[in-house]
Order: C-alpha cells, then sequence, then structure tokens
C-alpha cells in the first residue's frame, strides 16, 4: 500500500469549492435540473461549478477515504455529491478486487444519494455495471422495480458496459420491464440503451421494437431509432417493420 505524504483533506475540498461558487451558474443549474416545487430535483441545492472544473478537482482529492467520501456525498448540494461520485469512480477504476467490492457495496450503501440524472449517468454505468459483468445482476432487476426514478434509471444505464462487452440480453430485458414507466427521465435512459445495443445488433434492436412497439414511449421509440437511416425511422414511427 502506498503512503499519502500530506494526505488531501475533506475540510480543504470544501473550501475549494466554496471559493469557486458562482451564483449565476447556480442558477442557471438549478434551473436545468428542474429544481423547483414537484419538478424532478426538487429541492437540489446548486453553487455553479462546471463539471470540468469538478473533474479536476476530484483527481486531486482521489485518495479521500470513503468515510469522507461519504460525508461528501450526504451534502445537500449537488456539486458536492458529484464531486464525491467523481472520486468514487476514479477509486473503483484504479483499485484491487477487494477495493472494488467495498466500493461497489459502499455505493448501493448510499444509493439514495445518487439523485438526479447525471449523478446516475456519470457513476452506475462505471462502479455498478463494472462490477456486475462478471457476476450475478438481480440487484438490477431489482432496482428497476424500485419506487425511486433514479434506481429505476440507474438498472437500465448501469446495463452500458454490457452493451460494450456485446452482452445485450439484460439490456432487453430490463427496457422490457420499464416500458410502461411513467416517467419520462426512464424514456429516455430506456431509448439511449436501445441505441447504444443497436449499435451492436441493428437486427436485436429491430427484433425488440416489433416485439414491442405498440407498448413503446414515443420517446423511447425516437431515442432508440436515432442512428438508423431517415427512411427507416420514418417507417418505424410509422409502426412499418419490413
Amino acid at each position: 500500500m502506498r503512503k499519502i505524504l500530506n494526505p488531501p483533506r475533506l475540510s480543504d475540498l470544501r473550501r475549494e469549492l466554496a471559493a469557486l461558487a458562482d451564483p449565476e451558474r447556480a442558477r442557471n443549474s438549478a434551473w436545468f435540473f428542474k429544481t423547483a416545487k414537484g419538478q424532478y430535483g426538487e429541492g437540489d441545492r446548486f453553487i455553479g461549478i462546471t463539471v470540468p472544473v469538478l473533474r479536476r478537482i476530484a483527481r486531486r482529492y482521489r485518495d479521500l477515504t470513503l468515510d469522507e467520501i461519504a460525508k461528501l456525498l450526504s451534502s445537500r448540494i449537488h456539486e458536492y455529491r458529484l464531486t464525491a461520485l467523481e472520486i468514487l469512480v476514479s477509486q473503483y477504476e484504479s483499485g484491487d478486487s477487494d477495493s472494488k467490492q467495498s466500493i461497489f457495496d459502499f455505493y448501493l450503501r448510499h444509493i439514495q444519494h445518487v439523485n438526479n440524472w447525471d449523478l446516475v449517468d456519470g457513476s452506475a454505468p462505471y462502479i455498478v455495471g463494472e462490477h456486475l459483468k462478471s457476476r450475478p445482476r438481480e440487484i438490477l432487476y431489482k432496482l428497476s422495480k424500485s419506487r425511486n426514478v433514479w434506481e429505476r434509471r440507474m438498472a437500465m444505464v448501469a446495463t452500458m458496459p454490457f452493451i460494450r462487452a456485446g452482452d445485450l440480453d439484460d439490456t432487453f430485458a430490463i427496457a422490457r420491464l420499464l416500458l410502461n414507466d411513467q416517467h419520462d427521465l426512464i424514456h429516455k435512459a430506456v431509448g439511449w440503451m436501445l441505441r447504444e445495443a443497436g449499435k451492436h445488433s441493428t437486427a436485436a434492436l429491430l427484433k425488440f421494437l416489433r416485439q414491442n412497439y405498440p407498448a413503446m414511449p414515443r420517446t423511447a421509440l425516437r431515442y432508440a431509432i436515432e442512428r438508423l437511416p431517415d427512411a427507416q425511422r420514418k417507417r418505424i414511427l410509422a409502426g412499418v417493420f419490413e
């Protein structure tokens, strides 16, 4: 185990993030991530730091302990949670087998703090999905039935590493389970993963669309067929499969 000289401190990270706060950007972010009453991000707080800046900072604090990351992840401030997840993904990617398991378990224990679409999309594929590539995947089916929209989205986007490995079965199975979901953010996630699956097998995508066309939300369908030729997209939107 490498010895860390002058180890990073959570208090230093918090001060650095606070010093970069931009009220105007924070207001724009709050609007973009739908934080008003009744919207999906209701109550989320922003201080206004761009993602590239957060990623550069996260790299310098990648040796924070899981206890420190837990404190950062439990913050009401969106950028703090995003930074915590960036650090966690970095630690997972560079970790050994034991540390990867610890990080996976930690992630699931703190899943309630992964509570906006960018937090899910930037972490679930790289921790949950990567971890389950060679392991049983029942947890994804459990998440797909959650009452929490972020957990359902996590179940879908976590299949990205499977898709990249050419393993499409769970992507199609979970997409099918989520076809009747009422939330637009789930429709988008389903369509996005179907589109990615289609990059590996257009035939498999078309078979899924043909079988499930009557139940597919329009948003999911449009996302799923984005990469198909224009004439073919128009036929599919009209329910015509050749």
